[in-house]
């Protein structure tokens, strides 16, 4: 007679072995409905799971985080079901869900085009509509080897084979089509109704090289058909916001294939660069930091000792020079502690902030790289700070206060804070790391923030805080990070000498607020669409003259607007100010200033804001304040 005991509280007694969905059904028709899957006694199980003793069970459901993967992984297998059927000699081979959806990966002869995804999404919701009941089966190893081997799965053959000893291994059936998986599954092909097969692409077996080169196809699926119409249009909008796109629509800056992965700002883009580099310099000032320059290039020797070259070699440029190895640094800490070293260091000095707009370079795959996103050479606002082992929660709280009030000023106010702890290959003892986390998760508490902990996504030397910015779109930006670090200076001699006369190895925080430059200004111009707010924007205003009877009054506007330290331009051409209203508009300047004769004589402009409005004519003087007001705010 097991005991059910239920995440309310609840108990339910029955007077034999049951399944999830009976139990399902016992409580009420609505949750029999909706169920999925069950989680007995926390892990994950089919709703035909038999509970034959006392257990702790939840009924999941699409509204769950594990349901709506429970969604994606279902879909998948539902998409190689329909390949199968239209396509009988492709062969499949994996299919696991990723974020927003899921893929699967096919052998076939031919690639598959755009008109056999929309044949197979096709065939998919006629696969749903006949609801077809998902059953799990338990299979000898051997057994399931022979059989696919039989269908000709030569893939999924050779995945099974591999599972070592000859165990039961589970596999799922759905009509006609069975395939290897441990589940759990949904309990019908009807429970998968809001997909959309997005795209194909190309994916070498087993992510190797040297093997063939599979056909992976994506697709999306989500709980409900209002979240999968604003996936797509997020998807829409995404589009429509490419940095890149709008970086050459724009003119700020290109990438060619002669400097794979590195960025050729134009002037405009440079301007963008700048102003977010000034501004990061004044956080620097005002946080106590003392902005410093390391060298590009260092010894390997260095690398070796700092333990970068064992853990990071793949990623770095190496260079030779007089029978010595070099590697342009991938990042800028060995360097920040050399010049901690350079001179004898009380703890009087502590804590020491340094920060660099520190020039790096990391040897990226080709197929990685992605606009200004993720590049091969990228500059950060890094920063060190060297301190004892008390001072760790204060200066984590500063750093947290600091790092949200920069979010808020480019207007981020949706962070998400995230504790990334120890990875399975790391320096140092598991006492440093106790130590290490436990300092964070205090300075965390003190800076009264709620936080998620990320097992294993730690750094090689030490656990991190990660920053995630939410954009105007949904979508999630990791940039900010503070690491607390108890071995690179101890790895590279660092010292200072404690109260007590003694030598002492500092704690070196690295930090960084933006992070990459150059992807936090691709962040910036999709957040915005290409519609930087005015302190931010390339150019601040156009001045545009309807005949050149203004020209002279218009030269005298800019060149006042520029002594105020507005970035402007002048627009004299012989065209209809209605072409140059749009040409700028076009190029998303946040201000067109007309001027006409009314306009010259009366020592006023006629203003055009971004996003039609109008501001109608205002006196030069006041349309200064009214620039100067919006960039000191910020808005």
């Amino acid at each position: 007679m097991p005991v059910v005991r239920l995440p309310d509280g609840s108990e339910r007694q029955f007077e034999a072995a049951v399944t999830i969905d009976q139990v399902a059904a016992n409580i009420g028709p609505g949750l029999a409905k909706a169920a999925l899957a069950g989680k007995v006694n926390g892990k994950l199980v089919d709703t035909s799971y038999r509970i034959e003793s006392d257990v702790d069970l939840a009924i999941v459901t699409s509204k769950d985080a594990e349901g709506l993967d429970l969604i994606r992984h279902s879909t998948a297998h539902l998409l190689a079901y329909a390949v199968k059927q239209l396509f009988p000699s492709a062969q499949v081979t994996i299919g696991p869900v990723i974020e927003n959806g899921f893929y699967y990966d096919f052998s076939f002869e031919r690639p598959f085009t755009p008109e056999d995804l929309e044949a197979i999404e096709k065939r998919m919701q006629e696969l749903v509509k006949l609801d077809e009941t998902v059953t799990r089966e338990e299979w000898l190893r051997d057994d399931a080897v022979e059989f696919f081997k039989k269908q000709g799965e030569h893939y999924k053959a050779e995945i099974i084979a591999s599972i070592p000893g000859n165990e039961t291994i589970s596999l799922y059936r759905e009509g006609e089509f069975i395939d290897l998986c441990r589940g759990p599954h949904v309990p019908s092909t009807g429970k998968l109704k809001y997909f959309k097969l997005m795209k194909v692409s190309g994916a070498y077996w087993r992510g190797n090289s040297d093997n063939e080169m599979l056909q992976r196809i994506y697709g999306t699926a989500w709980a409900t058909k209002e979240d999968l119409a604003a996936y797509l249009h997020r998807l829409e909008e995404a589009e429509k916001r490419d940095h890149r796109k709008l970086g050459k629509q724009l003119d700020l800056f290109h990438m060619q294939d002669e400097a794979p992965g590195l960025v050729f700002w134009h002037p405009k883009g440079w301007a963008m660069w700048q102003e977010v580099e000034q501004y990061m310099r004044r956080v620097y000032r005002e946080g106590g930091y003392q902005e410093i320059r390391c060298p590009q290039i260092l010894d390997r020797k260095l690398w070796e000792r700092s333990g970068h070259w064992e853990a990071y070699r793949e990623n770095m440029f190496t260079t030779e020079s007089e029978k010595r190895d070099y590697a342009l640094k991938p990042m800028n800490c060995p360097g920040h502690i050399e010049v901690f070293k350079s001179d004898l260091r009380s703890y009087r000095d502590l804590p020491l902030r340094y920060g660099e707009f520190g020039a790096c370079h990391r040897n990226e795959s080709s197929g990685a790289l992605h606009g200004i996103m993720r590049v091969r050479g990228f500059t950060q606002d890094d920063g060190h700070i060297f301190c004892t082992e008390e001072q760790v929660k204060a200066e984590v709280t500063r750093f947290n206060q600091d790092a949200m009030r920069v979010y808020a000023d480019f207007g981020f106010t949706d962070i998400a804070v995230k504790l990334a702890l120890r990875p399975a290959v790391r320096l140092g003892t598991d006492d440093v790391w106790d130590k290490a986390e436990a300092s964070l998760r205090d300075a965390l508490t003190a800076c009264g923030v709620q936080w998620e902990e990320l097992p294993g996504e730690g750094a090689f030397y030490g656990p991190k805080i990660e920053y995630h910015m939410k954009d105007s779109i949904g979508r999630s930006w990791q940039c900010g990070t503070i690491q607390v670090d108890f071995m690179l200076p101890g790895r590279l001699g660092a010292e200072y000498v404690a109260e007590n006369n003694e030598r002492k190895v500092p704690v070196m925080l690295h930090r960084a607020i933006v992070g990459s430059m150059e992807r936090f200004i691709g962040i910036l111009i999709e957040n915005h669409a290409g519609n930087m707010p005015l302190w931010l924007a390339p150019v601040q205003v156009v001045v545009a003259n309807i005949t050149e009877a203004q020209s002279d009054y218009a030269a005298d506007v800019v060149q006042m607007l520029k002594n105020k330290g507005l970035r402007v331009e002048a627009d004299l051409r012989n065209e209809k100010i209605n072409r140059k209203i749009r040409e700028h508009t076009l190029q998303k300047v946040p201000y067109i200033a007309v001027v006409g004769d009314k306009e010259r004589d009366e020592r006023k402009v006629a203003v055009r804001v971004r996003g039609n409005e109008n501001l109608g004519a205002v006196p030069v003087e006041e349309f200064v304040e009214r620039l100067l007001g919006e960039i000191q705010s910020r808005g």
